[in-house]
Formats: C-alpha cells, sequence, structure tokens
C-alpha cells in the first residue's frame, strides 16, 4: 500500500539531510520510503547573514530519479509546506530533466556575441583607447 507523495525533509541517523518528494510504502510488515530525486540543500552565506541556496543532487553517480530507503535509517522527517522551497525545488528538478533529455537550448549568435577572451580583450582595449 503506497500513501500520498509529499515534499519533505528528512534526516538521516549518519546526519546528512535531503529534500525530496516521497511516500510510504508497507511490504512484509516494513515501512519504506519510496523517495523522488533526492537533494541537498545549503544555505549560501554572505556578510549580511543568508542571500540564497544551493542545490547539488544527493547521490551524484546514478541517474534514478526514484529510491527506496529503509524508515529505519531516518532520524526524522518532517512534511514541507513552504512554497518558496518547493517552488525552487521542482524548478531545479526540471532544469536537470532538461539537461537530461537534451533540451536545453543551444547557445546561438543571436542571443549575444560569443567570442573568446582575447578577442573580448581587444575589442574592449580599441573601444577604451577610442574615448
Amino acid at each position: 500500500m503506497i500513501e500520498d507523495d509529499f515534499y519533505a525533509t528528512i534526516k538521516f541517523k549518519n546526519g546528512e539531510e535531503i529534500f525530496c518528494k516521497t511516500s510510504a510504502c508497507e511490504e512484509n510488515d516494513k515501512t519504506f520510503l519510496l523517495i523522488s530525486n533526492p537533494i541537498i540543500v545549503e544555505e549560501i552565506k554572505g556578510r549580511k547573514g543568508i542571500i540564497g541556496y544551493k542545490f547539488e543532487p544527493w547521490l551524484k553517480t546514478t541517474t534514478e530519479d526514484m529510491l527506496i530507503i529503509n524508515i529505519e535509517d531516518i532520524l526524522t522527517m518532517t512534511e514541507s509546506s513552504d512554497i518558496e522551497m518547493i517552488l525552487l525545488y521542482q524548478n531545479y528538478i526540471r532544469g536537470l530533466n532538461q539537461v537530461k533529455d537534451g533540451s536545453n537550448q543551444k547557445i546561438t549568435k543571436e542571443m549575444g556575441y560569443i567570442s573568446s577572451v582575447n578577442d573580448a580583450k581587444d575589442i574592449l582595449e580599441k573601444l577604451y583607447r577610442s574615448r
């Protein structure tokens, strides 16, 4: 039996913390979590406090997006209702899927000037000298 899925922050007994979409699943009198696209969220701090977040995949050497976790390995879990965090997570996962699908936009000259560092340096020096 699988319960409805929800967004959650999960803290493991080994100290790792992830954010993911999850649902509970029971099989043979054991409870497991089915997690989707787990990520690690790190705060980026500046002089004035937290200025943003950095998202990274929890497992970097797999292309699987669904994983099974034994509930006995979990210290605590909380359901997330933070709309901002959920939207950031969804955007991050959407970006990952575009990279996997190869549907990223290709860079074209219509998007802007493409040049090497040396070419750009020469152009900027000419502009500076002409003033």
